[in-house]
């Protein structure tokens, strides 16, 4: 998953990012609002934190203006003003959540989490293709009984592919998805993770049944119940 982070204040948006990036988040920094709105009109994210008070453009109409251009990504909007009227009118401008600063980042991930379920076409916290389930607020992967061991990069792939099943996704879409900027898109490290990801995923000993990943030529990749595509 993909997320803007817009914040002046470099200690307080480097330690966001940070722990998002632990978190197995691609992780975007912009430091005022012009920035902030620029990078979110040209690039999809699936959520942005969003400080209220930034140089050159303020939080509030950051989000109306992303609003204005049909922009619907997440927002969590950050504030050290705790006021009533602070609160709803971040709401107002067009967040979908507020968070008054100082904050524990266990709440902020929390909060990103759900706003990211609720935009999802399916809210479960859990997603499932066939027999392979994965949990994005315990960190698990299973293959019906059996356990899957993902490292972040692996599991932050497998669940960008798996809340957007049948879709061919090229590789340029998963890297801006997982990776960020400093993406080197000559890189084959899409393909070594794909690889890495059929190997833990689909059953070594059925040599009929397709891979849960397959290639698509000249396109991407796609996650599908194979059962379906043997069909």
């Amino acid at each position: 998953m993909r997320v803007l982070v817009v914040e002046d204040e470099h200690r307080m948006a480097l330690h966001v990012a940070r722990a998002l990036e632990e978190d197995s988040f691609a992780v975007d920094v912009a430091y005022d609002g012009e920035q902030g709105l620029a990078y979110a009109l040209a690039h999809d994210y699936d959520a942005i934190v969003l400080d209220l008070m930034l140089p050159k453009l303020d939080g509030m109409a950051v989000c109306r203006r992303l609003r204005d251009a049909g922009k619907r990504v997440p927002v969590l909007m950050l504030s050290a003003r705790d006021l009533v009227e602070d609160r709803v009118g971040g709401l107002n401008a067009g967040a979908d959540d507020y968070l008054v600063k100082p904050f524990a980042m266990q709440e902020l991930m929390a909060r990103l989490r759900a706003l990211m379920r609720r935009q999802a076409d399916d809210p479960r916290s859990t997603l499932k293709v066939a027999d392979l389930e994965l949990d994005p607020l315990t960190r698990r992967a299973r293959r019906g009984t059996r356990q899957i061991i993902l490292t972040a990069k692996e599991f932050a792939v497998l669940e960008y592919l798996m809340r957007r099943p049948s879709i061919v996704h090229t590789r340029t879409m998963i890297a801006e998805h997982v990776w960020n900027f400093v993406f080197d898109h000559a890189s084959n490290v899409v393909d070594v993770y794909i690889k890495h990801l059929r190997d833990k995923i689909d059953d070594k000993q059925d040599q009929v049944r397709p891979s849960f990943i397959r290639s698509v030529r000249g396109a991407g990749y796609v996650l599908s119940d194979p059962n379906e595509d043997q069909a």
